[in-house]
């Protein structure tokens, strides 16, 4: 008698195989992480050439910030282009002056204005003074960080002065100078970065990873540079370098910086590239260089819910971005301090 063919078995093995396939697919295709990483953009810079003693990469570029519709940079040294000691500059470029290049109506290099500052006499007073780090603008005032220090013995200062409407000299008033409480001593490291909110000054550390600093801070005085208090701040790794804020005046931005050579500050996971990916460059490169939305309230500050924004790395290099400015709605200025060399670069919102 003829066996009739059961095709039961063979089915339930095929729908056994495929249970098992898809169950690899989905593993190895749609883990979050992974996900992360295939989504994740980055964003490519456009450099911005200067002429003049700021294209020089001695210039450290180290903080700039708005005074109007004047891009203020601050080399970290501001006498650095001096042949002898004494009083250095700040310098300027013009918003105009700016769009007109990232517009394409302007091919040439942009010269950048120098505006006598009265350092000299306030870095005298300053034990293993190391320069300036963080500057932000308040109408005429002017605000400016100083890092001074050797190795684990560092100081952080905040100083005043005012600005001339048309731009003729930065004054420093010397005897505003105040000492920042630092959140950790740590070798090189300071307050790098400032804010005016709520006309309130807020001053970061530079050092804000899990583990690295026993607590997490940032620091608040008034304009007459009065200590007032300590607001919480997010654990985030690598360092802070610089923050300028957006147009609805709680929102700002952080330069987030990793350089492969920082071990110290190397962590054992990094949350924020869990959470959004890592990007192509990033993905084959220890180097970090993002920026990183945060908002402050009275409570304290937190990250927000915003993909941070990934800079296409170049090979073989990373640039130390120390100066950050947004341009309107249309995205970021940033500049580098002498890592690889003087940049300035415009990079746009995604």
């Amino acid at each position: 008698m003829k066996r009739k063919f059961d095709a039961r078995p063979w089915l339930v093995l095929i729908l056994i195989v495929a249970l098992i396939l898809l169950g690899w697919y989905a593993g190895q295709t749609f883990s979050p992480k992974q996900a992360a990483e295939a989504t994740a953009t980055e964003q490519p810079i456009v450099t911005i050439p200067l002429t003049g003693p700021l294209a020089d990469r001695n210039a450290e570029v180290s903080g700039m910030a708005w005074y109007g519709d004047t891009l203020i940079l601050m080399p970290q040294y501001p006498n650095f282009s001096s042949e002898y000691k004494g009083d250095g500059f700040l310098y300027a470029l013009s918003k105009a002056d700016i769009v007109t290049f990232l517009d394409g109506k302007n091919s040439e290099p942009l010269s950048p204005r120098a505006i006598p500052l009265n350092d000299a006499a306030l870095v005298e007073t300053i034990k293993d003074y190391q320069g300036f780090e963080a500057i932000v603008f308040s109408r005429d005032r002017i605000f400016l960080t100083i890092e001074a220090g050797e190795g684990t013995n560092m100081s952080g200062y905040l100083v005043s002065g005012k600005i001339e409407s048309d731009l003729s000299a930065v004054t420093l008033d010397i005897d505003s100078m105040v000492e920042i409480p630092l959140q950790d001593q740590q070798d090189n490291k300071s307050d790098e970065a400032m804010l005016i909110v709520d006309n309130r000054i807020l001053t970061f550390y530079e050092v804000n990873g899990a583990g690295l600093v026993p607590v997490h801070v940032a620091n608040v005085f008034d304009f007459d540079l009065n200590f007032v208090e300590t607001i919480s701040f997010p654990t985030i790794e690598y360092r802070v370098t610089d923050a300028a804020s957006s147009a609805d005046g709680t929102a700002f931005w952080v330069i987030n910086y990793f350089f492969p050579g920082d071990e110290d500050l190397k962590p054992a996971s990094d949350p924020l590239a869990e959470t959004f990916g890592l990007g192509p460059t990033h993905s084959q490169s220890e180097t970090v260089e993002r920026l990183v939305e945060m908002r402050y309230s009275e409570g304290g500050i937190t990250l927000t819910d915003t993909p941070p924004v990934l800079l296409t790395l170049i090979p073989e290099d990373s640039r130390n971005w120390e100066g950050l400015a947004l341009l309107d709605g249309r995205g970021f200025l940033m500049a580098t301090d002498k890592f690889p060399e003087t940049i300035l670069a415009f990079v746009a919102m995604p």
